[in-house]
Formats: structure tokens, C-alpha cells, sequence
């Protein structure tokens, strides 16, 4: 699959809206929620304003001229906060583009990004049951908390 990873364009901010619901983890058997959830406060605190805050960081994965994923960070306070330094993280792809690695590079891309930029590291917030968690542990992440359902984990730049 040829794909490219970029930097996101101002133009394409709104499309972050669609790949904060993609990146809501629906587990087997589970019926997914209605695209409003994404409207919730404590989900609007990664797309609301995206671009307006210093820290806004995020990329995108293009595929055949269509954007088919994308990668972000801002400091906001939501599932993975760790402190008011450190970037929490999101990252989804449409389905149909999972499992070709495009995630990982994508990840990849974004913590190289933050590292030129002086950040010594990233959060994220995962759902222990989520096959993504793997990739997150492949890719330098350490969990540094966790609870029942999720782990809160850290990649030191």
C-alpha cells in the first residue's frame, strides 16, 4: 500500500472531528455509540480549536488522495493527562486501513515530530482490551498507571 504521511493542513483540522469517533474503541460484540458522543466535553477537549493552542501538533496519513488517518497531540487535560508539559496523543485510521502498518509508521512520524520540537515526552490513554495497546508497548510506550479497563502510558522522548 502506497501511502504518505504528512503534516495536517489548517483545511483538514475539521476533519479530526471523524477520527476522534474512529478512535473510540468498540469492543467485539458491542454496538458502537452515535457520532454525537463526540460533541461530550471530555471528547471535545481533543478536537475543539484544534490549531489554536501552541502545543497542537498532528499529521495525517493519505492514501489515493484521500486522508485515511491521522495522529495529534495537544496538552489538555483528558484520559492519558499526565502533567501541563507533556502532549496527550490520539491516533485512528478508517477501518479499512487497519492492519497494514500504517499505524505504526504514523506513530512513528508523530514522536519524531515531537522530539525535534522539544518535548521529552507523550501520554495516552488505552483501553487494556484494545489491540492497539500492543503497537503503543512495540512502539516505546510504558504504562505508568493503570486501572480495571485502561492503562495511562508514557513514551519518553
Amino acid at each position: 500500500m502506497d501511502y504518505t504521511i504528512r503534516e495536517i493542513q489548517k483545511q483538514e483540522y475539521p476533519l479530526l472531528d471523524n477520527f476522534l469517533y474512529e478512535a473510540i474503541f468498540i469492543p467485539e460484540g458491542t454496538e458502537p455509540p452515535p457520532k454525537t458522543i463526540i460533541t461530550s466535553p471530555e471528547l471535545q477537549v481533543y478536537v475543539e480549536c484544534f490549531g489554536e493552542l501552541k502545543d497542537d501538533k498532528g499529521l495525517v496519513a493519505e492514501f489515493d488522495d484521500k486522508i485515511v488517518g491521522a495522529a495529534w497531540v495537544r496538552i489538555m487535560n483528558d484520559y492519558g493527562h499526565i502533567d501541563d508539559e507533556t502532549p496527550s496523543l490520539a491516533i485512528s485510521l478508517y477501518k479499512e486501513y487497519r492492519g497494514f502498518g500504517i499505524g505504526t509508521v504514523m506513530m512513528k512520524e508523530i514522536l519524531a515530530l515531537l522530539k525535534i520540537h522539544g518535548y521529552s515526552q507523550v501520554s495516552l490513554s488505552v483501553q487494556k482490551s484494545n489491540y492497539a495497546a500492543k503497537m503503543y508497548l512495540k512502539v516505546g510506550f510504558e504504562i505508568v498507571w493503570e486501572n480495571e479497563e485502561e492503562y495511562i502510558m508514557v513514551n519518553y522522548l
